[in-house]
């Protein structure tokens, strides 16, 4: 099975020899009887890899995310030193994805919608009921996402590695049960502030998306600016908007993936061996978070139910079939050009 990670790598494998070559001859210097190979750590320089989220400590991609990972190729004993900046330490997404081109961080993990602002055709793995399912968006990582992530990486100079789970976005709202989108008319629901989600917001049946930061949600639902929101579970929770909150709607509109982006500048700092155990990591852990994102997500929603303050609508109390169709059909004429093309690849991969 061919992935786009695979391609990756042989292109970077062979850019890092070639560096590493260099630097082998420049260490050999005058003594031909001296190289770089007689001492196994000359092989792996020290590396210290910057990691930003704008999640925070409590949400799986933390704790099953990225702790995992620091601790992961802290313990392979090859030279790195991992830094973690969760909770937009860095700076938000926008920000922080310059920071990452220049190689200042050298991990981060973005929405695509976050992403689409630099380059407009990722965004459309973000369209609602793009993926059917998990499922659906982990095999399309896998064989289908190439040529989408090539082009990202040649118009950015970013790769995208793989993506993680970050749990279906739902809507959560202050006393409103929605079972079908004519129930969201007029009700004024908080979207962030990327076209992409609010295309999103039309494509389900909001007319009245509220956009804020997410610094400022809290607040908007306590002022009444917004009676609703739409996270997944984990991130609901973790940021305390169901303090406020007391109906979780499970439609399930969109697939939430976090993008583990990594620059060329961060794969000149490696050796072929570093960036090979950074890959294989990040993919590796992909399953485990997406255990954990489950369990975490099943554990919270099971305390909603027990406790009267709180309204589950369970999916099959949802008209998910109006919700899919009024998407579908709205995405087909929104998107043009290669967006398009690339919106239907996806919908055409699902099994």
């Amino acid at each position: 099975m061919g992935t786009a990670r695979s391609t990756r790598r042989g292109r970077f494998a062979a850019s890092v020899l070639a560096a590493s070559a260099l630097v082998i001859t420049g260490c050999a210097g005058g003594d031909p009887g001296s190289t770089a190979t007689d001492d196994p750590a000359a092989e792996n320089e020290p590396v210290t890899l910057t990691v930003a989220t704008s999640q925070p400590e409590e949400t799986p991609n933390y704790f099953c995310g990225v702790e995992l990972l620091k601790e992961r190729l802290e313990d392979a004993d090859i030279g790195f030193t991992v830094e973690l900046f969760p909770a937009s330490q860095l700076g938000p997404d926008a920000d922080r994805f310059p920071l990452v081109q220049a190689g200042d961080i050298d991990i981060d993990l973005q929405g695509a919608s976050a992403l689409s602002s630099t380059f407009e055709p990722i965004g459309v793995v973000d369209a609602a009921y793009a993926f059917d399912d998990v499922d659906h968006a982990f095999n399309w990582i896998d064989e289908s996402s190439e040529e989408l992530f090539t082009s990202f990486h040649e118009a950015t100079g970013v790769n995208i590695v793989d993506g993680w789970f970050f749990g279906n976005r739902t809507f959560t709202t202050k006393d409103v049960e929605v079972t079908s989108p004519d129930d969201l008319a007029g009700v004024p629901i908080r979207f962030p502030n990327s076209p992409q989600f609010l295309a999103n917001a039309e494509a389900l049946g909001v007319d009245n998306p509220v956009s804020v930061a997410v610094e400022e949600v809290y607040s908007a639902l306590q002022q009444g600016i917004a009676v609703g929101q739409e996270n997944p579970i984990v991130a609901t929770h973790s940021q305390s908007f169901d303090e406020v909150l007391n109906t979780v709607v499970l439609n399930d509109h969109q697939v939430g993936i976090h993008w583990i982006i990594v620059s060329d500048k961060t794969y000149d700092k490696m050796n072929d061996e570093q960036a090979a155990l950074l890959e294989e990591t990040i993919h590796e852990i992909r399953p485990e978070n997406r255990t954990c994102v489950d369990e975490e997500t099943e554990t919270i929603l099971e305390e909603y139910r027990g406790d009267d303050a709180y309204t589950v609508i369970e999916q099959e109390d949802i008209d998910m079939d109006a919700f899919k169709s009024k998407a579908e059909e709205f995405f087909g004429g929104y998107f043009t050009g290669e967006n398009l093309e690339a919106y239907q690849a996806i919908r055409e991969s699902a099994g």
